[in-house]
């Protein structure tokens, strides 16, 4: 396993308890676990939805200390996940994978490691997961003159904790997510604050409809409204009725759809409210394009930080960098003490690695663009996974829910393997090719296929979307339910390639060792549910 975020932490708590006899290991390039949330510790950084939904769904906490969490408080839930269920015996944390060679011949990848202490070396694996999120490498824009610059530099998620922006003259590059959140939270105390805006985009109250929506300020939880979360049936109540508003919002993703007009009304209404000290600004900001085809950012305090007049919105673009400042294409420089880049990660989700199987390199084969079989693995790449790959996160609903599906899928794919003896596995290339013709039969009916440059297109306006799954999220959780074994190609391990070879000598281990239980399947009548009996894949192990 390579990452040790969500989805990680998520994947080993599930896999070992799924797949009996596995042996995990997981690596991960930073000191400790917590992906994005441990990267990221820019003033303002917290969750844009409630993190009673951002949570895993078998391990809630429902003692949120606010209903937006800081990130801080949203990475010590998952470092607390993983300490609860020992994940230390399978980390190796501050390991940063740098390569994956498939040998087709042993049925196995070699994995090549650089330790922050230590040698580089490598290891073999039978099958390997990727889990290193899409947003896994932060880059310095690379306009003329970057490393000119002599005053502070840093992208905002590599944040400077020692970095001190009171009265400074500070430049902020950028207005997705991560810029949305520094800007608010650094304008009151900055001398001045230049913000260069490439893209105009949607602000939204909520950003899934729950409710009064994100502010600047911090939305505590009432103490009597928590304290009766104590009680198991009250928080689950609320929980599930607080989850189920995200399952309900697909709809507004569908082009000329009337919920889809009706948000554009709601958000345009909002934003010339919080900019009535500047009206003049609307008209910059709101894009031609349909709310949802980008990702919607509740930016709480923004837009009227924009207003204030210590805030220079600056929408020409930048031509160069100067040891002491950004000039834009109109010849203007302007000289500040730092630059904040909120300029995003790798949205191409190209792997940050080789990975090379079968004389072909996943990061070329990708090129135009990625492509998956149901988001979870690619054909000629054998034994390799993706946890939320190209084409795996379904519109709406929640991404730990989504994550907890896909493993439990993967379990059992490996469950099968484990026991069948299979040697290697792969998507076979007419699945996959249906599944992308699908694919691009669904998105031009969305908002998503509008001229607008998102992590969903790669980048590209009007290009082929591969951040999404093509449904929603109720929808990728059904197909996942039941594995299309017929889909994947499979070698088997024995020499004699029989494929019932993993019968063994007919006997079961139970029977041969005379210890456990022959008849797991009866129960008392009153504890059957038909709908599962015979069914559960641990009955008799």
């Amino acid at each position: 396993m390579i990452g040790a975020g969500l989805s990680g932490i998520t994947a080993g708590i599930l896999l070992p308890i799924k797949v009996p006899g596995i042996e995990l290991t997981i690596f991960d390039k930073n000191a400790d676990v917590g992906g994005t949330w441990y990267e990221n510790i820019y003033p303002g950084v917290r969750c844009d939805i409630p993190a009673n939904v951002y949570q895993s769904t078998f391990e809630p906490r429902t003692q949120w200390t606010e209903e937006y969490a800081q990130g801080a408080e949203i990475r010590d839930y998952w470092q607390n996940l993983a300490k609860k269920y020992n994940l230390r015996k399978y980390l190796k944390l501050g390991h940063k994978v740098v390569g994956n060679n498939w040998d087709g011949t042993t049925g196995k990848w070699t994995v090549s490691v650089e330790p922050q202490h230590g040698e580089a070396y490598q290891e073999t694996f039978d099958v390997v997961i990727t889990a290193i999120g899409r947003f896994n490498a932060w880059k310095l824009p690379d306009y003329p003159g970057v490393s000119d610059y002599q005053g502070h530099l840093r992208h905002s998620s590599n944040w400077d904790p020692n970095f001190d922006p009171a009265g400074k003259i500070v430049a902020v590059i950028g207005n997705g997510a991560s810029g949305i959140q520094v800007v608010p939270n650094i304008q009151p105390i900055v001398k001045h604050l230049d913000h260069y805006a490439r893209s105009k985009t949607w602000i939204a109250g909520s950003f899934g409809g729950e409710g009064g929506g994100r502010r600047l300020e911090p939305n505590y939880y009432a103490e009597e409204l928590l304290k009766s979360f104590h009680d198991p049936d009250t928080y689950f109540t609320f929980r599930k009725e607080l989850e189920t508003k995200f399952y309900k919002r697909f709809g507004n993703l569908f082009r000329g759809s009337e919920l889809n007009a009706g948000m554009r009304e709601d958000f345009i209404k909002l934003m010339a409210e919080r900019l009535k000290k500047k009206p003049e600004l609307l008209d910059s900001i709101v894009p031609d394009f349909s709310p949802l085809c980008r990702r919607l950012t509740p930016g709480p305090g923004y837009l009227e930080a924009l207003t204030e007049n210590n805030v220079s919105f600056i929408t020409t673009p930048i031509s160069h960098f100067t040891k002491e400042g950004i000039v834009t294409t109109d010849g203007i420089e302007r000289k500040v003490d730092a630059i904040i880049c909120s300029t995003g990660a790798n949205i191409d989700v190209i792997p940050p690695f080789p990975i090379i199987a079968n004389n072909s390199d996943l990061r070329t084969v990708w090129q135009p663009d990625p492509i998956t079989y149901l988001g979870l693995a690619t054909p000629s790449f054998p034994n390799f996974l993706f946890i939320q790959g190209p084409n795996a996160a379904g519109q709406s609903g929640t991404v730990p829910n989504q994550v907890e599906t896909q493993i439990t899928y993967i379990a059992k794919l490996l469950r099968k393997v484990s026991t069948q003896g299979i040697k290697s596995f792969a998507p076979s290339q007419a699945a996959t090719d249906d599944f992308v013709a699908y694919c691009d039969a669904f998105f031009p009916k969305t908002v998503l296929s509008e001229n607008c440059s998102s992590w969903a297109n790669g980048g590209r306006p009007g290009g082929r979307i591969h951040g999404h799954w093509p449904g929603s999220a109720s929808h990728v959780n059904f197909v996942r339910r039941d594995p299309r074994w017929e889909d994947w190609e499979w070698e088997i391990k024995s020499e004699s390639r029989n494929r019932f070879a993993w019968f063994g000598n007919g006997w079961t281990q139970k029977e041969a060792t005379g210890e456990g239980d022959l008849t797991p399947y009866l129960k008392r009548p009153d504890q059957i549910d038909l709908r599962s009996y015979h069914e559960e894949w641990f009955e008799g192990s």
